[in-house]
């Protein structure tokens, strides 16, 4: 699945300039033996995949889509509640294509990334303009979906439709960076080479290669964690490269995105009332909460004092109302901003 620090930002897979050649992935030795790590894998993840609910046998296309969508730099702890509400609530991309898409964003809640939301609702109105209200099933055919990119049509044509596709997340880059390469992390960015070894160690049926894919990823996670890693727990620990070079560090450090104090915590909070909003809210009301730490008009729902308490200056505020109307986040109605209808 599309694990917590993954975005939809796979472009050309061409060598990324910033990577020394040594430090990238290398075609996988002829004497490496992937049937016995298949075969160990697929066994580990038999007995300790999570159980989670676009996993089970009897979730739709639709709800696959929709959950790579929302784990998108979003972890699972958190995607649950939502996405459960939202097969609740639209089950079929019909459902969700028929409400405005504000509604999208005002379902999405506090998951991060709103405009996830406003490709979902795009996305259903394609499947139902061009597909018949069915998911496509083929790597082509989701990727003209708005909002899917590579990682997502990979993901979604295996794990919903069993189809033999290279699905790389950066759990995933991760394993195969230790396994294969010997390396603590992946490189910064996706390269050629990387995908070329992802390829090189998928199993050739279909079947074996969904399995391998959902296998690896959930070792990622799980076990091969990128701070924490615990080899002691890894069913391919005898074959892993980076242990047998003796755990050389990582030649960078990650870097999560930044929060605190940033443009996007004031879109946050601005959208956070937006959701919570009966009625449309006057530029106004926004200035005068940010001033005003116990103001809190009627119909808001929620304290708008939390603008008060980020303090931020006003220019902040303005670029952050600004970029949500750029984005198609907001409106801008003539009793003030609202979701987009």
């Amino acid at each position: 699945m599309a694990l917590i620090y993954y975005a939809e930002s796979i472009k050309a897979l061409a060598d990324s300039p910033a990577v020394p050649v040594s430090a990238r992935p290398q075609d996988i030795p002829a004497d490496v033996p992937l049937s016995v790590l298949h075969k160990a894998l697929d066994t580990w993840f038999g007995a300790n995949a999570r159980d989670l609910p676009w996993r089970a046998a009897e979730c739709t296309p639709w709800g696959v889509l929709v959950s790579e969508i929302m784990l998108q730099q979003t972890p699972v702890v958190r995607v649950l509640p939502v996405w459960e509400e939202w097969l609740r609530r639209w089950p079929e991309p019909a459902d969700l294509a028929r409400e405005p898409a504000g509604e999208a964003v005002r379902a999405w809640g506090r998951l991060g990334y709103p405009r996830r939301a406003l490709r979902l609702h795009a996305a259903a109105g394609a499947i139902g303009a061009n597909h018949g209200g069915k998911v496509p099933g083929t790597y082509p055919d989701l990727l003209e979906l708005p909002g899917v990119g590579s990682y997502t049509a990979a993901a979604v044509a295996a794990f919903a439709f069993g189809r033999r596709e290279t699905v790389v997340d950066t759990n995933i880059r991760r394993v195969h960076a230790r396994l294969f390469s010997g390396a603590a992390l992946p490189s910064q960015s996706l390269n050629a080479a990387e995908m070329r070894l992802a390829a090189q160690a998928l199993p050739d049926d279909a079947v074996s290669s969904v399995r391998w894919n959902a296998s690896v990823m959930e070792l990622g996670a799980l076990v091969c964690t990128a701070r924490s890693p615990k080899c002691g727990d890894c069913p391919v620990s005898s074959s892993c490269a980076w242990l047998a070079a003796g755990e050389p560090p990582p030649t960078y450090t990650p870097k999560g995105p930044s929060w605190h104090g940033t443009d996007r915590q004031v879109r946050g909070a601005v959208m956070a009332v937006l959701r919570m909003a009966e009625s449309p809210v006057a530029p106004a009301l926004f200035q005068q909460a940010a001033a005003d730490l116990g103001f809190e008009p009627a119909g808001i729902g929620i304290p708008l004092a939390a603008l008060h308490r980020l303090n931020s200056a006003p220019e902040q505020l303005e670029r952050a109302l600004s970029g949500l109307l750029s984005d198609g986040l907001a409106e801008l109605h003539p009793a003030g901003f609202r979701l987009p209808a």
